[in-house]
């Protein structure tokens, strides 16, 4: 009994990436991780076919058009997650306690100013800022805005969850965040049918299911650090701000302004979309939630390889980064091909889970097809970036995001849209979406390997 109960604490403990089997590693890191992205996917995807099938095909446009407005609020957010996540991975491969204690002290009160900055803009720009993505008048747009208003008054739950399980990751703890998320997903699921089956709250019920299910994810893992005192030490005095935050704010901008700058990107696109009317407002819904499962082995390994990153720099173990990056690179792609063969094959039953709508299932599919090649390719940018940031260098993806994504990808939208508008279609064809959005993946994946082995990255590193 009791060496099973040392291998279950074992198994839930902050893991060294330091040492033993770069792939192996990486793998007890990325695997939990991924899961629990599926998990957290699972959040808007089951909003979107609850609201689909009880609602209607209008209410899916709705909760996909808040989307963007909603991510371009959680960059913030990203910047001080990535951040903390650097910094807590390269303090406990240092094994410095000190100063894994103040940041993730510093990182606790950063997240209580920054919820609660966004709750008060969030809040105040929803209005007007739905109006100027020509939101269709009506239900879409109260619904819309309903979904918003929610998510940002119940915004700190959201927070302290990515912040929070952020830190444990930083450690190498992947699998207590994912236990906190498969309950809090299976909470999520449960509050959706209640509140809009069982109570008819339409889009207002899955809003509220979101932030409910998130506020307990992340009081869970609030407790689970507060039974981690033999790695840090959890006292008013690290609450303090100090230069810690300074460095987090340094290491994280770079993400949350690179999340801001796509999030831009899209709500410009988004304004395209609209312009196309419902059916395909849906469509874009559809595969975006579906895109969202497909991208998650190649999120899981850039998060994995950016906190193995850290930990070797900061165990001074540079040779281990190298192996490390060929032999997760190689597995991202592997596991990205698998997930995007398997909604390939099961692609029509797949887009059948949102809608009832035939001709917006084949629309859907259609999209997704297009996009298939870019999934792989994302699994080598996303790994090299992860590197990267984990080696302190988070501006270099950055100004390779801001390049693909504002100089590639809006204008080639719009310029396609403009080119092959006909008297049938007066706005150009819907596909110029999927079709920029792959050009800028595979542009994307060619830059960043080009950066990566010029090797000006490796300048970040500890000394």
């Amino acid at each position: 009994m009791s060496s099973f109960s040392s291998t279950l604490k074992q198994f839930f403990s902050p893991k060294d990436m330091s040492i033993g089997s770069p792939a192996l590693r990486i793998a007890e890191f990325a695997i939990p991780m991924l899961i629990g992205n599926i998990a957290q996917q699972l959040y808007n995807t089951v909003d979107t076919i609850v609201v689909g099938k009880y609602v209607g095909d209008g209410a899916i446009a709705a909760v996909g058009g808040a989307s963007p407005v909603l991510n371009l609020m959680l960059a913030l957010m990203i910047g001080l997650s990535t951040g903390v996540g650097i910094l807590v991975s390269q303090y406990f491969g240092a094994r410095d306690r000190e100063m894994l204690s103040t940041t993730i002290g510093n990182c606790i009160t950063l997240t209580a100013i920054g919820s609660g900055i966004i709750m008060v803009i969030g809040s105040v720009i929803t209005h007007p800022l739905l109006t100027a993505l020509k939101t269709p008048e009506g239900d879409i747009f109260r619904w819309s805005r309903d979904y918003l208003m929610v998510c940002f008054i119940g915004i700190v739950g959201m927070f302290y969850y990515n912040i929070l399980s952020g830190v444990l990751r930083g450690m190498g703890d992947s699998v207590s965040a994912l236990g906190f998320l498969l309950i809090s997903a299976i909470l999520n699921i449960g509050l959706d049918v209640l509140f809009v089956a069982a109570f008819g709250l339409e889009v207002f019920g899955v809003a509220l299911a979101t932030v409910i299910s998130q506020a307990v994810s992340a009081f869970c893992c609030f407790l689970k650090m507060l039974h981690m005192r033999s790695v840090f030490d959890i006292k008013p005095k690290y609450f303090k701000l100090t230069k810690v935050t300074s460095d987090t704010l340094r290491l994280g901008i770079p993400s949350g302004l690179t999340q801001a700058i796509f999030s831009v990107a899209m709500l410009i696109v988004q304004r395209l979309t609209n312009s196309f009317g419902d059916a395909v407002m849906a469509a874009n819904v559809v595969v975006m939630r579906v895109d969202g499962f497909a991208m998650m082995p190649n999120f899981s390994f850039g998060q994995a390889m950016t906190m193995y990153t850290g930990q070797n720099v900061g165990a001074k173990k540079y040779d281990r980064i190298r192996q490390g990056t060929v032999q997760g690179t190689i597995m991202a792609v592997s596991v990205s091909a698998f997930f995007l063969g398997l909604i390939l094959l099961f692609g029509h039953q797949l887009m059948g889970l949102f809608t009832d709508t035939e001709a917006l299932i084949e629309m859907s599919f259609g999209m997704m097809c297009i996009l298939a090649v870019g999934y792989v390719a994302m699994g080598v940018t996303q790994s090299l970036a992860g590197v990267m940031r984990g080696a302190g260098d988070t501006m270099t993806p950055m100004w390779i995001s801001l390049f693909t994504t504002v100089v590639l990808r809006v204008p080639l939208a719009y310029t396609i849209a403009e080119l092959t508008k006909t008297e049938a279609l007066p706005n150009g064809d819907y596909r110029c979406i999927p079709i920029s959005l792959l050009a800028s993946w595979i542009i994307g994946m060619i830059v960043h390997i080009i950066a990566f082995m010029s090797g000006r990255w490796k300048k970040h590193l500890l000394d």
